[in-house]
């Protein structure tokens, strides 16, 4: 019995759309090779997981070398010196102010931890997230997800969460344009806080670049008008980066990009390179706020991934990843806006870095979503050697994630293969 078989006999993959028939058996930089030998330029990167490339040596190394020691040990029972080192690292690579992290295993158990801290450090009970947003699949996380079709028949959902207008200048809600607009999705804020809620607010939650919604970029000055708000009433900032952190978007992390300094801060995904690993960081008087018996993670600052895991950030800073992620960014997204000069079905062209989306549409005058053509443009270019996500609202929007290790040789081909099968879908 073959890998797809047993996949449909024995794994519930039931809640697919579709799986990629691609059976994959290694991989190496941003490139990775099936079961039959056939190579593919991966521009999902394991849906933004590997930045700094598939099986990178530095990782492996730290990572085999710790399993040579300790493999698990339960690192809020005893003390683990990988932990310890990554914490540290953190604290150094992350924006302001931000200082102690809580670690776990995956975004949404980062998401509800920070979730829990920001209760219980306020003394506050709502949220507001972003409608369009995305931030994991579990109960309190599903709850300030702005999106239904994650959160179809699985409610009621956790109260005191409401959303604000997404800041999609693609789709505005307010059919505006910048800089008319005066940034009326952060300004209406207050009256969600006004209307929405009873007053006791405990944290505003936002991706800095939304991914799942479609890469979504806010305006540049979304962050500092929402900020001004948050401030005033006393709110807090907690910004999402499990995947648009780690060097995604050409920073360190996404919400070095606005100017704002978030009061918590979540990451996951590329955080060690395909290990499973989260966190969430805060300045030390929130983060001080636990007690004891208040949260734990058995599995959470396993040694082995948190290994795993100063090496990748000590491969980032030699490599000036970063840096080369802005750079091959600015080279997709001129390539890209030539094609959608090509194209009329490129509605639109947006990201940072290398977290990019491709809007299509049907119609660029009523913007009306090309949902069924973006899977077709997906297809083609999985059976000419690319691999690409999809997603958005709507699911029209080509998410364009590659490991930050693509070259620019790779990143022409990736252009000439969308252009071909935007052509032919």
């Amino acid at each position: 019995m073959d890998t797809i078989e047993k996949y449909r006999q024995y794994v519930n993959i039931s809640m697919m759309d579709k799986v990629q028939p691609v059976v994959i058996d290694h991989a190496r930089g941003a490139t990775v090779v099936d079961t039959s030998g056939k190579r593919f330029i991966d521009c999902f990167a394991g849906i933004s997981v590997a930045n700094a490339g598939h099986c990178n040596e530095k990782v492996i190394h730290a990572a085999k070398a710790q399993m040579d020691k300790l493999i698990h040990c339960c690192s809020y029972v005893y003390y683990s010196q990988p932990t310890a080192d990554l914490a540290e690292k953190l604290a150094q690579i992350t924006p302001g102010r931000l200082q102690k992290s809580f670690f776990g295993n995956g975004g949404a158990e980062a998401n509800e931890g920070a979730l829990r801290l920001a209760k219980q450090y306020t003394g506050k009970t709502e949220f507001i997230s972003l409608q369009a947003s995305f931030h994991g699949r579990s109960y309190a996380t599903l709850s300030i997800t702005g999106n239904h079709a994650r959160k179809k028949k699985a409610g009621p959902y956790m109260v005191g969460c409401t959303y604000a207008p997404t800041p999609y200048c693609y789709r505005c809600p307010f059919e505006m344009k910048l800089p008319d607009c005066r940034l009326k999705c952060a300004r209406a804020l207050e009256d969600i806080i006004r209307f929405n809620t009873w007053n006791d607010v405990a944290a505003f939650i936002a991706e800095p670049v939304m991914g799942e919604g479609g890469i979504i970029t806010p305006p540049d000055d979304y962050f500092l008008e929402v900020e001004k708000i948050l401030r005033k009433h006393e709110i807090l900032l907690f910004t999402d980066e499990v995947q648009s952190g780690f060097g995604r978007t050409g920073k360190m992390f996404a919400i070095e990009h606005y100017g704002v300094e978030p009061d918590i801060m979540t990451m996951a995904k590329g955080i060690a390179d395909g290990f499973p690993l989260s966190a969430f960081i805060a300045r030390p008087e929130i983060a001080d706020c636990f007690k004891p018996g208040d949260h734990l993670s058995t599995f959470g600052g396993n040694p082995v991934s948190c290994a795993a895991a100063v090496a990748n950030i000590g491969f980032f800073q030699e490599e000036n990843l970063t840096g080369k992620s802005a750079e091959r960014g600015k080279q997709f997204m001129a390539a890209f806006e030539s094609l959608k000069a090509k194209h009329a079905a490129i509605g639109d062209v947006r990201g940072k870095g290398l977290m990019i989306g491709i809007e299509l549409v049907a119609d660029r005058a009523s913007k009306a979503p090309a949902a069924a053509m973006a899977a077709r443009v997906q297809g083609i270019c999985c059976e000419e050697g690319l691999l690409i996500g999809l997603g958005g609202v709507y699911g029209n929007v080509l998410r364009i994630q590659p490991p930050l290790v693509i070259t620019e040789s790779q990143v022409k081909d990736v252009v000439g293969i969308i252009d071909l099968a935007i052509g032919r879908a």
